[in-house]
Parts: structure tokens; sequence; C-alpha cells
């Protein structure tokens, strides 16, 4: 049995650091993130559509994914507690 809350909460905080490691990256280290972006596509071009890094963007996609990743936790812990139950 899964707490919900907590999946939700480790789902939330991997993804919010992987954020903003990708983020430090881009700023200090572009060719390394381009790199690191498009390994994890099988080496289609998406860093070059990623638009130049702002501080207003940053925090307001922090927020929206860290959201959306806890959403996606609690949704995935109280399914798969209702599933296993059965």
């Amino acid at each position: 049995m899964l707490k919900p809350v907590a999946l939700a909460s480790a789902f939330a905080t991997a993804t919010v650091i992987i954020y903003t490691a990708f983020y430090v990256l881009q700023i200090f280290a572009p060719p390394f993130f381009k790199l690191m972006l498009n390994s994890q596509f099988l080496g289609a071009d998406l860093a070059a559509s990623v638009p130049p890094p702002s501080l207003t963007g940053f925090l307001g996609v922090q927020i929206a994914v860290g959201l959306l990743a806890w959403v996606f936790g609690y949704l995935l812990g109280r399914i798969y507690n209702r599933l296993s139950s059965k």
C-alpha cells in the first residue's frame, strides 16, 4: 500500500530538482545542456527550441511542473492502492 501524499511529494521534489539542474546547465554550460537534453530524445534537436533563460519563466515553469508532478504522483498512488486492494 502506497501513501499517495508521500509519493506525490517525492515525484514533485524529484521533478523540481531535475528541472533546476537542467536550468543551471542551460545557464553555465550550454553545450553540456544541449548534449544532455538531446540525448534524452535520441538526438532530436530539442535544445534549439528551448527559450532563453529568464527568472520569471523559470519560476512559472517550476511551479507548474512541480504542481503537475505532485498531482500525477497523488493520482498514481490512489489508483495503485485501489487496484491492488481488489
